[in-house]
């Protein structure tokens, strides 16, 4: 069982201070861990990040097991989450987006969340929106055709939208790296307690 500290159990969301809660209801509202998969599931994992369009055939002969036990694998990691969509990665640039920038956006309160998020989806040039601790409520990653495009998103774009104090603009000049793959890591054992 993980540990759990009073000061977790003060820091969950709507939770006061003095509330009557059962450790079964605490643990509940705990962050779940991370999914186990075993050494052929994360093997499929890393192909499939690596390569989307592989086939099952080729995925089984990689991992040494039959077609038919691939698909019902991936099947599986689909229905959990774990595999969520398969995508091309494409250069930008060759589709005339030639600024990179990572924008900070500072928000007055956190009743304009909510608000934020819906204008933030619809906002083509926007591939990603983090809500962050720190300096900034919110980090921004867009692409766009050029500077006048990039204004365009921060003067009429991001600081038309209610609750919006400032934002902090940082373009990139050259990515070293760029990547979606995330390094399946394997599932460690628990630690065995030696008894004396």
């Amino acid at each position: 069982m993980a540990h759990c500290g009073i000061w977790q159990i003060f820091h969950l969301p709507n939770i006061a201070v003095g509330d009557n809660l059962s450790v079964v209801t605490v643990l509940s509202l705990l962050p779940e861990p991370p999914d186990r998969l075993d050494e052929a599931d994360q093997q499929l994992v890393e192909l499939l990040q690596a390569d989307g369009r592989a086939t099952q055939s080729a995925l089984a002969h990689a991992v040494g097991l039959s077609q038919p036990a691939v698909a019902e694998r991936i099947r599986k990691l689909e229905t959990r989450g774990i595999i969520t969509g398969y995508v091309a990665r494409v250069d930008a640039r060759r589709l005339g987006k030639d600024i990179t920038a990572f924008i900070g956006v500072g928000i007055e309160h956190p009743r304009y969340f909510d608000g934020f998020a819906k204008r933030i989806k619809v906002m083509a040039d926007v591939l990603e929106c983090h809500r962050v601790a720190g300096e900034d409520s919110y980090l921004l990653k867009v692409k766009t055709a050029n500077t006048a495009t990039l204004d365009a998103l921060l003067v009429e774009g991001l600081r038309t939208i209610p609750g919006v104090t400032r934002t902090n603009t940082t373009i990139v000049l050259s990515a070293i790296q760029e990547s979606t793959h995330v390094h399946v890591i394997p599932t460690p054992e628990a630690p065995h307690v030696r008894r004396r």
